[in-house]
């Protein structure tokens, strides 16, 4: 477990997963055990979204990946490079055709082992600063790999009717419910405000988009994302994809707490 800590904030970090951000001793992070879901924050890599109608395959040039739902980069474990009181960074590495233990077999897939046919790097940074918590995300490989990012963070409701403001869009908590496990699409869109007992925005670099999700009223999970899949019949997943060229790309989200009154 790492901890960060400037003036009033807290972060919390268990094997590169936030399950802690405390502004003023408010917790803002879902926590591991409440009802809703199993994590707190997890990423969406190299994919995003579900394969099972497609066969658990993914379509790229090197032939076919088989990926589980968001990817296999959740299936193995981050390696923490560095800390300090203010900052951490983590890294996962992957070597291409490398099989992947499927955490979801036999339960809820049939495929036990997931391949990815290139080799790939992916680092998560967290800083405190004054303003706030960022996160940075840093993916280099080989060049012309395909991918799909997000970022799959859970927050902590305590009312009953929060709001999620995105641009001049107003979204309740009923609509994300309503959509289901598809998860409510925010398109084109860098920035949006959670307003609940307290509010928190979640600013980004790099993905784009937005997606919300929850299947329960005490979290939301406000996820950035550089495509929405459900766009696309899961057989043409691969119409997502971005590819690496010879300079890592950086994606960025930062959480700022807006002041108490």
């Amino acid at each position: 477990m790492v901890t960060l800590q400037l003036n009033s904030q807290k972060a919390r970090i268990d094997a590169g997963e936030l399950v802690s951000y405390q502004v003023d001793g408010h917790e803002f992070i879902h926590q591991k055990g409440d009802p809703g879901w199993s994590s707190a924050d997890t990423e969406m890599f190299p994919i995003i979204g579900p394969v099972n109608e497609a066969g658990f395959q993914v379509q790229v040039p090197k032939g076919n990946a088989i990926q589980d739902q968001h990817g296999h980069l959740r299936q193995f474990d981050y390696k923490l490079v560095s800390s300090t009181v203010s900052e951490a960074l983590f890294k996962k590495e992957y070597a291409a055709g490398t099989p992947i233990k499927n955490s979801k077999y036999p339960e809820k897939s049939d495929r036990q082992w997931l391949i990815w046919p290139y080799t790939f790097q992916f680092e998560k940074q967290y800083s405190l600063d004054e303003e706030g918590l960022e996160i940075n995300f840093t993916v280099s490989g080989e060049r012309d790999m395909p991918f799909m990012i997000g970022y799959h963070p859970a927050f902590k409701l305590y009312t009953k009717h929060p709001i999620i403001k995105a641009g001049q869009r107003e979204i309740s908590l009923d609509e994300v419910l309503a959509v289901g496990n598809r998860a409510l699409q925010v398109a084109n869109c860098e920035e949006i405000t959670l307003t609940d007992e307290e509010s928190i925005t979640i600013k980004t670099k790099g993905f784009g988009h937005f997606m919300c999700w929850t299947e329960v009223r005490n979290m939301v999970c406000i996820e950035p994302i550089s495509f929405y899949p459900y766009a696309v019949p899961q057989n043409k997943l691969h119409e997502g994809f971005e590819f690496l060229s010879d300079e890592p790309k950086i994606f960025r989200v930062r959480l700022t707490v807006s002041p108490q009154s």
